[in-house]
């Protein structure tokens, strides 16, 4: 079994015993050391809190006692059920709520849940803050409410209210989209993208959508991270259906994946950027990746003249690093899209809808229109950790091994090269260390990969 605490919240396996596993008394703890922080932060008793979930499996049974804890705790409840994670990232600035939780496990296997936390703008807590909770539930510093000030629970269904949202941002038009009679796919793993995508397709005026493992049963129809490793056969669908554009969400529809008309991958790495390359030719600004993205968007942002930094792994980073440099797009290589125009946080039904749009305006078939962007290969690699490896004491060899190059250290290490580069780093999420490399072509990607990962294993 396993448990991961980290300052964007508690993840684990479903069962074991409390502290090994996502056990029912680690979510009550965990659940009730959120509200504690939530009062402090809000400074009164009486707050209202959001809870939304994935489809998975033990989504029901965690969301049960999510919010019978939160109620004990004194909270007012607004439950949305089944919901994306932007879904319930919009609810909470919409319910004026005092933040938010949401139970999904993002692209882990069904085994899998967490608890993701949000602060009162409907963001992830920062360090500091997860830091706080961490350290409430470790003390178990909390106290529930007596019999008279037990909270409310209210139930609500956010998704059509999400859907109008996407519709009425400025640089979404629905009425090109509709002449431009797309057929669209879309794959949503059996989570709650088969509710939300499917319904913001309609609401486009898109009357051909194929839908892909979309009855959302949390029984995932393949590995759920959506990488092309794992949509072999949704592509020969998508092919064989003679679609215009493919899209394939992860469980709680916070990254999107675009497949062409022809089966191949516009490669995930690449949605931030058209999407980017869109918004900048309406709206010119800034733009921001994490360390870990292609230097694609970078170049795309130069060619409209303006400028692109890189932030640190993590939305709540993102959304910082956005923030201090007044981007007006970012997102992650993951095919994550932050658009502030119409909130702080990943959202794939707005990349799918202002995708669609740059589609329709552009004419081109979606594999014509990825061949406009610049050649990149990544290669996403892993190391599995165990509790005798010094991760820091190997990335800060690393660091100096390589300190003749351009090297970043604020979130491991990041080594460029002149036509490449590498990033070395802990993952926040699993007991792992993430190697990816890009190049210009995937064997150069594969091959400074594989030597760097030589290279730390002989360290070990």
């Amino acid at each position: 079994m396993t448990l991961i605490k980290s300052i964007s919240g508690i993840r684990g396996t479903i069962g074991g015993k409390p502290g090994e596993g996502l056990s029912p008394l680690d979510v009550v703890k965990f659940t009730a050391a959120y509200t504690t922080w939530a009062k402090e932060k809000a400074n009164k008793e009486k707050i209202t809190v959001v809870v939304g979930r994935d489809a998975r499996i033990s989504g029901e049974m965690v969301a049960s006692i999510v919010v019978s804890t939160l109620s004990g705790m004194g909270c007012n409840v607004v439950n949305i059920g089944l919901a994306t994670t932007p879904t319930t990232e919009i609810a909470v600035t919409e319910e004026k709520a005092d933040g938010g939780i949401i139970l999904t496990a993002s692209h882990n296997p069904k085994q899998w849940n967490a608890l993701k936390l949000l602060n009162a703008a409907g963001e992830f807590l920062d360090a500091a803050e997860g830091a706080k909770v961490l350290a409430l539930a470790d003390a178990e510093d909390f106290s529930f409410a007596e019999v008279d000030d037990l909270g409310t629970v209210v139930e609500k269904d956010y998704t059509d209210i999400h859907v109008q949202h996407v519709l009425d941002l400025d640089l979404v038009d629905v009425e090109a989209i509709k002449k431009a009679n797309f057929s669209v796919a879309v794959d949503a793993v059996n989570s709650v993208g088969g509710v939300a995508m499917p319904a913001l397709f309609k609401a486009l005026g898109i009357k051909n959508i194929v839908e892909i493992n979309c009855e959302p049963t949390g029984h995932f129809a393949h590995t759920p991270e959506p990488i092309p490793e794992n949509l072999v056969e949704t592509a020969e669908i998508i092919s064989k259906n003679k679609v215009d554009v493919g899209f394939v969400v992860d469980p709680d529809v916070d990254r999107l994946v675009i497949i062409n008309e022809d089966g191949s991958m516009f490669n995930e790495e690449y949605t931030l950027v058209a999407v980017a390359d869109f918004v900048l030719s309406q709206t010119p600004g800034n733009t921001v990746s994490n360390l870990s993205s292609s230097r694609a968007l970078r170049d795309v942002t130069e060619k409209h003249g303006q400028s692109y930094s890189a932030g640190m792994v993590g939305e709540v980073n993102v959304v910082a690093k956005m923030r201090e440099t007044n981007a007006v797009i970012g997102g992650e290589g993951n095919g994550g899209i932050i658009y502030p125009a119409s909130h702080s946080g990943r959202d794939a039904l707005v990349g799918a809808a202002l995708f669609l749009t740059h589609l329709a305006k552009s004419g081109l078939k979606c594999s014509e229109l990825r061949k406009t962007y610049p050649d990149y290969f990544i290669s996403k690699n892993k190391i599995e950790m165990t509790p005798d490896i010094d991760v820091d004491n190997i990335l800060i060899q690393m660091k100096e091994k390589y300190a003749h190059e351009e090297v970043t250290a604020t979130d491991g290490v990041k080594i460029d090269f002149a036509e490449s580069w590498i990033h070395l780093r802990k993952s926040n999420t699993e007991p792992i260390i993430r190697i990816y490399a890009e190049a210009k072509s995937s064997a150069e990607a594969d091959k400074l990969a594989q030597k760097m990962i030589e290279e730390m294993k002989s360290l070990l």
